[in-house]
């Protein structure tokens, strides 16, 4: 899978963890202080972002970050430190060493799913129920992304953006905003309990570095796509990037938060 920029995860940061559901974060701390060892296993860590919000929330609990992108992986080695709680592997999730899930509570993933296909879940979800382990994955793009000054083209960028979330990401045809609901049926069918929460990010002027770059990603996908003439798809990112940063201008961007927990 080819990872993100560790500036564009940078600024998202904050907006992911403003956005994410508290009531799921509380059940996620109840559930893995009720276990021993104490194990959770953070998987497409990036440089780190779910360990620094979680890991304050969480006490004797030991981290093993995984990342395909030794890059991101590095910086998140950087930030966080030395810690003889928290390890650190390169790893490809498509082959994933079994032996890393051992004594695992519960895996957790931020922004993940939704890059993932239909046959990466099962084969997943499969080897969590088997081994009994949780599943915390938050921030799954739900298909939502609307402004509060209307533009006419809004619709249809956001449904070839939506078209392109649904390419291969790495993992085979991605489920883009499609993941919670797909997720939830699979971890049904294999005996967990599901909890889901919305989680979107609300983007108004304090967030104009975010909003800017996010903007500016959506050009590759929609010329790839290819649906919206390059002229029109150029005035309409110029209009977008004009009203960022105006009071009152806003911009939602729908996600997701699962949790899976197995029954006992």
């Amino acid at each position: 899978m080819s990872g993100f920029d560790k500036e564009w995860l940078r600024l998202r940061e904050p907006a992911d963890r403003a956005a994410r559901s508290s009531s799921l974060v509380e059940t996620v701390k109840t559930y893995i202080e009720s276990h021993s060892p104490r194990v959770v296993m953070d998987i497409g860590c990036g440089t780190g972002s779910t360990f620094r919000t979680l890991s304050p929330l969480l006490a004797d609990v030991d981290w093993r970050l995984l990342d395909y992108e030794a890059v991101l992986l590095d910086e998140a080695k950087r930030q966080i430190g030395p810690r003889d709680d928290v390890s650190f592997h390169c790893a490809d999730l498509n082959t994933l060493d079994e032996s890393l899930l051992e004594n695992v509570a519960v895996v957790t993933a931020s922004a993940l799913f939704d890059l993932c296909s239909e046959d990466f879940c099962r084969r997943f979800i499969q080897r969590l129920a088997r081994k009994k382990i949780g599943l915390y994955a938050a921030l799954n793009y739900d298909g939502v992304m609307e402004w509060s000054i209307k533009h006419p083209l809004d619709s249809a960028v956001v449904a070839d953006f939506n078209a392109h979330q649904r390419k291969d990401k790495g993992f085979g045809p991605a489920l883009g905003p499609d993941a919670t609901d797909y997720l939830s049926g699979l971890c049904e069918e294999a005996g967990f309990s599901i909890e889901t929460a919305s989680s979107p990010w609300e983007l108004g002027p304090e967030s104009e570095a975010l909003q800017i770059e996010f903007l500016a990603g959506l050009a590759t996908p929609i010329h790839e796509i290819g649906n919206i003439d390059p002229a029109e798809f150029k005035q309409w990112l110029d209009f977008r990037l004009s009203r960022v940063g105006i009071d009152g201008s806003r911009c939602i961007v729908g996600h997701t938060d699962f949790l899976a927990l197995p029954n006992a």
